[in-house]
């Protein structure tokens, strides 16, 4: 039986995400002293080119801001069949990621409840969503006995509850989440909850069952990573997307120019996945596309200055690399939007002159970190080493050949403030484009959920001002 979902369209440049829903119990939500599947199945759906949006009540912090979910710590399937319809009738989903059947004990004999429970959610879901897709996920096992000892029998009532549910136009798709699962290295202490490993284990298996499912991406990503730094116990990464041979380069020594993208998230959250499609575009037209790693408080508690300082590094790295990477040292772009932004804008004008980039393409970025722009209690009096606008106004540092791209709407980014940015600049001789975006806001785009129509605006602005400094071809194979 096909396992094609059809609830996505593409319409012109609009792609409709995919609304998914994670339904559990603790295991789905999350807390501080594990992790949980969401996030890392996030990113590895993102950076695969799928679109999609995690839908429900519930909320849980991850490296990229709140991730939706409809997960309720110590509470049981039966639970869940009392609560969770209701949600889903305010929230639809395209797609339900089931897994529940934790939080009974042995003694109860619990499993054609759990069963039941299960079959009643499915059915609730039907209701508002005929066409609905259900993974329904067969639990992870548990070290904490004989509590659960009930769960080898649950999973196989689990998948003969798929089997007796599964029918054309209603999936209910069996997922194996047992079997691959060693409670003796995949869980925190308790034996039950999943660890770091645990919990990527859960995400690749979901991954590979819904790419059975889901329509398939514009465009696959496959980047390579290279560590630029290595902090502590991580390592930071250049993600990196090389160009097809074929694509136009104007170098004269088959050297090709390069652009680092900075991600946003007001330096406590993010990812460098945001800049997937971004960099897929520019390796496309003959650059070196790179999404940059760094340092936010989300993963590694850091600051705005330890961002900095990868930045930098980031920068550095890269012309130390040029020859390896393929890249002329001398065509080097940095890019960011927000927080990236900034950094990308500080990383520049902070630059020896040896490394200084050659333009800078910043898409809404904080450029006045002073109390009376953005994040200042995050700088503190230190801020004025760290704003691109007080480093040029009052520390007289050269900007590169710029553009700045945002909406006049944006309260983090005011008119006046890049204006301001944009004169200073003028002053000393640099040149500094302005593109404004009636109506646009903070972030001009969501790249969560594609970002289209205006993503691809936003990216001919952006040729156009690089062809300008000859930093790209007229045109492109």
């Amino acid at each position: 039986m096909s396992a094609a979902l059809t609830c996505t369209a593409a319409t012109g440049s609009e792609t409709k995400p995919v609304r998914i829903m994670a339904v559990g119990d603790s295991i789905t939500a999350g807390a501080d002293f594990f992790s949980s599947y969401r996030y890392p199945l996030w990113e590895k759906l993102f950076g695969s080119g799928y679109v999609v949006e995690f839908v429900g009540t519930q909320s849980g912090e991850t490296r990229i801001g709140p991730l939706l979910h409809e997960g309720y710590g110590g509470k049981n399937t039966e639970y869940l069949a009392t609560t969770v319809p209701a949600h889903f009738q305010e929230h639809p989903a395209d797609v339900v990621l089931l897994h529940s059947g934790h939080n009974h004990f042995v003694e109860e004999k619990p499993v054609a409840g759990i069963l039941a429970a299960t079959k009643t959610l499915i059915g609730k879901f039907r209701e508002v969503n005929p066409h609905v897709t259900v993974l329904l996920a067969q639990v992870i096992p548990a070290g904490k006995l004989p509590k659960y000892a009930y769960i080898p029998e649950l999973n196989r009532g689990i998948a003969d509850l798929a089997a007796e549910l599964d029918q054309p136009g209603q999936r209910v798709v069996l997922v194996d989440q047992s079997s691959g699962f060693d409670w003796t290295k995949d869980t925190v202490a308790d034996l039950v909850h999943p660890n770091a490993r645990g919990a990527e284990k859960m995400a690749e298996v979901w991954f590979q069952t819904l790419k059975k499912i889901l329509p398939p991406p514009r465009r696959a990503f496959a980047p390579r990573k290279i560590a630029y730094k290595i902090v502590g116990d991580s390592s930071l990464d250049l993600h990196v997307f090389a160009p097809e041979k074929d694509a136009r380069t104007t170098g004269n020594g088959g050297e090709r120019p390069a652009i680092l993208f900075f991600f946003g998230g007001g330096w406590t959250h993010g990812t460098p996945v945001q800049f997937y499609s971004e960099c897929a575009h520019f390796a496309d037209r003959g650059f070196v596309a790179i999404s940059v790693d760094y340092r936010v408080a989300a993963t590694h508690r850091a600051t705005p200055f330890e961002s900095v300082e990868d930045a930098r590094d980031a920068v550095v790295w890269v012309q130390q690399h040029a020859a390896e990477l393929g890249v002329d040292p001398a065509r080097i772009v940095l890019a960011g939007a927000s927080a990236g932004g900034h950094l990308a804008a500080v990383a520049a004008l902070k630059a020896d002159k040896q490394d200084a980039p050659a333009a800078l393409l910043l898409l809404y970025p904080i450029l006045d970190t002073s109390a009376e722009g953005f994040g200042h209690a995050l700088f503190g009096d230190r801020f004025a080493d760290f704003s691109p606008l007080q480093l040029l106004a009052t520390k007289k540092k050269v900007l590169p050949s710029t553009i700045v791209i945002f909406g006049d709407a944006d309260t983090a980014v005011p008119v006046k403030t890049v204006r301001a940015f944009q004169a200073t600049a003028g002053e000393q001789g640099s040149r500094c484009d302005v593109v404004i975006y009636p109506g646009g806001e903070h972030p001009l785009y969501s790249y969560r959920a594609g970002g289209e129509p205006l993503r691809s605006e936003v990216l001919a602005e952006a040729e156009r001002f690089l062809r300008s400094l000859g930093l790209m071809a007229t045109t492109v194979h």
